[in-house]
């Protein structure tokens, strides 16, 4: 393997922990750079929220800037550097751009942030009235709904591997980085619609959400499971690192399907706490307030019925209307 076309760094040393995790960037370090972007901009956000006054979640804060975080380490480390010649480490850094980042950033409520942060005149103004209308406007509507996404998250699995367009597209760093960048922004549609709190097209009911959490859950354990079972290296661009790295293609392909079986589980858990706790809230919340209504103002319904009983009680106490009862 000579590595992809393009600027592209490869490590010449085995892959070890020490080697994974060592702080070797990309000629072009795109996605660090994104991850820097996103991070000085939200705490600038945040900052400007509390220098005036103003409250802003800290465990929203804490949430965005570790998604932030985790997404500069895991493509700003050596781990991309062997991502280039090791499916167990692409399938790695696949599912944490789909499936650890997203909750992390989505949690962080950056649209609501941006809403509340930037000043409301001026330029300031304009942007807020374009996030608005990006926020609400139909063609994100189209992006969120499970129709579009549910077959996308199918298509970065089944149909990049098994179809052989990974292998054409790892070919070159243009490839290689545009899928990295596809896992990211299909994890972010997928996850929106499923816990974000910022203001949205459209809010499925808590059992949509759940019903397309439970959809989700087993498409990526079962195509770990055919990873696992191959015989054969499944995509051909991994089938030969390089000698020095000293690599089984056919034992590595069997890590990254215990990847893909296992490590998206624990953030599909978290996610169906967060729902399961969200709903659990908003249904405390309608009773409570149901509850104070009556208080305030009665039922109306039970009112009725209540008063038809008693006319009913009353016609059967007069002795004149017994006879027709």
């Amino acid at each position: 393997m000579t590595g992809p076309s393009g600027p592209v760094w490869l490590p010449t040393l085995p892959p070890d922990l020490a080697q994974l995790l060592a702080p070797n960037l990309q000629p072009v370090p795109l996605i660090p750079v994104i991850g820097v972007v996103l991070l000085v901009a939200y705490l600038s956000g945040a900052v400007r929220l509390w220098v005036g006054g103003q409250r802003w979640s800290v465990w929203r804060t804490i949430s965005f800037v570790s998604g932030c975080i985790l997404l500069i380490v895991v493509m700003g480390v050596g781990l991309e550097g062997y991502g280039y010649g090791m499916l167990s480490v692409f399938m790695f850094q696949q599912l944490t751009l789909m499936m650890t980042v997203p909750p992390l950033l989505i949690l962080g409520s950056p649209g609501t942030l941006l809403l509340r942060a930037t000043p409301h005149r001026g330029l300031g103004m304009t942007v807020n009235r374009f996030a608005f209308w990006g926020l609400r406007s139909r063609a994100f509507r189209v992006l969120l709904h499970p129709a579009l996404m549910i077959p996308l998250f199918l298509f970065t699995f089944y149909g990049l591997y098994l179809s052989g367009a990974a292998s054409a597209l790892l070919q070159t760093w243009i490839g290689h980085v545009g899928l990295e960048l596809l896992f990211l922004i299909s994890g972010i549609l997928f996850t929106l619609p499923l816990i974000s709190a910022d203001p949205l097209p459209v809010r499925q009911s808590h059992l949509g959400r759940l019903i397309d959490v439970f959809i989700e859950m087993p498409l990526h354990a079962f195509f770990g499971v055919i990873l696992m079972m191959a015989t054969v290296p499944l995509v051909t661009y991994f089938a030969a690192p390089p000698v020095s790295w000293r690599v089984d293609p056919l034992e590595d392909q069997l890590f990254a399907g215990g990847l893909a079986w296992s490590y998206g589980e624990a953030p599909t858990l978290i996610i169906l706490l967060v729902l399961l706790g969200r709903w659990y809230r908003d249904d405390t919340r309608r009773a409570r307030l149901a509850d104070r209504r009556h208080d305030l103002h009665g039922d109306p319904d039970l009112d009725a019925y209540n008063d038809y009983l008693s006319r009913l009680n009353d016609r059967a106490d007069d002795p004149a209307q017994k006879g027709q009862l």
